[in-house]
């Protein structure tokens, strides 16, 4: 592993450094770099339109969607052009929050699936941030089990007609168009009759309700849809394939993910620095010591488990389960640190006002938002199961419902 930059990869820094330098806004920096896990957001301004005048810049100059082909609305870059890119642009890469989705999972998916047509017309858009994706996959029934998904589309003519619900589907309210997973034949098991479309959000039918979150932020929605009409050429991939198209939407979930794990260490340690406790400054104390320790060790493990990802990908490698294996681990090391923060708050860990919060109550909020980087991209369940069917060779689960058809399925109620 070599963790020093190639004479190319270094030009490429110092490219990147200098124009994030000249263009980056850094009217929002220190906000930005307060802002944590479970609340990005700007006192005085909207942070979807900050963050589109700053995709416009980047694509302008040639810095959005990197490893996109050029004629798409990228760059051509190699993976770890993009993952220099990400270093450089530290703090202000939490304003590409909106895109993340349609950067690293629907561009991807249509980019593999769409007609020509179709990504010279959506990419260069997606790519310069005027238009805004989403992902509608999971739905109320389904839990973890994508297969397990309801929402029915049954052709008409050259139309689709929708209905169902999706729920959990981060940014809708805000989103031009999204990526929808429906199932067009339930006479066959559950994998197998499923088929992917893209929509415009904005279609007659598509109703959007905000979920309001326990951190007072509405990031996730729930989406009905009531005799949506989808034309058959927004097909994406053969009818009855869509979970193969899938696949291709979550591989891409999962490294998207996995590139900017935050831990929350860096902002403990600053804070064990700075409190004073009845017993003396944190720091001192043997007991707030180990916990540190404990957590310095898998930040270590973490970040040196990603450089074996980047040093996969700057040799063109494919990298392995590392992502997975990093997410698995950030996210209750997340929780864990923020409910440790609040008890050594004691009484201020009630507060979640910024201006009265010990630490700005910034690890009020990231225990608040922690809960969902053990859900969002693959639960802790579904990720271990991964590890073990598919890294170590583990026997798979038993699935009663493998060669069921999806209408024989037994469901509550019947």
């Amino acid at each position: 592993m070599n963790f020093d930059d190639t004479p190319q990869e270094a030009e490429f820094r110092a490219h990147a450094r200098a124009w994030i330098d000249a263009n980056a806004p850094k009217q929002y920096e220190q906000e930005l770099t307060k802002s944590g896990l479970g609340r990005i957001s700007l006192k005085n301004a909207d942070i979807v339109e900050v963050g589109k005048a700053w995709q416009k810049k980047k694509a302008e100059g040639g810095w959005a969607c990197l490893t996109w082909p050029s004629e798409y609305g990228g760059r051509g870059a190699t993976p770890i052009e993009k993952v220099i890119w990400q270093q450089e642009e530290g703090v202000y890469g939490k304003l590409t929050q909106p895109f993340q989705i349609g950067e690293g999972m629907c561009g991807p998916t249509v980019m593999a699936y769409g007609a020509e047509e179709h990504k010279r017309r959506y990419l260069p858009k997606l790519a310069s941030g005027e238009e805004i994706w989403c992902q509608l996959f999971s739905e109320p029934a389904g839990g973890s089990d994508v297969a397990g998904l309801r929402t029915r589309a049954e052709k008409d003519g050259d139309d689709w007609i929708i209905n169902g619900q999706k729920i959990w589907t981060s940014g809708a309210h805000y989103s031009d168009y999204g990526l929808l997973i429906t199932r067009t034949d339930p006479n066959v098991p559950k994998h197998k009759g499923l088929t992917m479309f893209f929509l415009d959000m904005k279609s007659p039918g598509v109703e959007v309700k905000p979920i309001k979150q326990a951190n007072g932020m509405q990031e996730f929605n729930e989406v009905f849809f009531t005799n949506v009409r989808i034309p058959d050429s927004q097909r994406l991939g053969e009818v009855g394939d869509g979970w193969n198209v899938s696949l291709t939407t979550l591989m891409n979930e999962r490294m998207s993910i996995g590139a900017r794990l935050a831990t929350g260490f860096p902002e403990i340690f600053a804070f064990c620095n700075d409190l004073v406790t009845e017993n003396g400054p944190a720091i001192d104390d043997p007991a707030v010591r180990s916990k540190l320790a404990n957590w310095a060790v898998k930040a270590s493990g973490l970040k040196y488990t990603s450089y074996r990802s980047i040093s996969a990908l700057s040799k063109g490698q494919r990298p392995g389960p590392e992502n997975s294996i990093g997410k698995l681990v950030a996210g209750p090391m997340l929780q864990d640190i923020a409910a440790f923060a609040m008890d050594l708050e004691g009484a201020a860990g009630v507060f979640t006002d910024p201006a009265e919060a010990e630490a700005g109550g910034s690890f009020q909020a990231m225990l608040l938002g922690s809960p969902s980087m053990r859900i969002a991209g693959g639960t802790d369940e579904i990720l271990r199961n991964i590890i073990a069917e598919r890294v170590l060779g583990l026997p798979g689960d038993i699935r009663v419902d493998k060669d069921v058809p999806f209408n024989k399925i037994p469901t509550k109620g019947r």
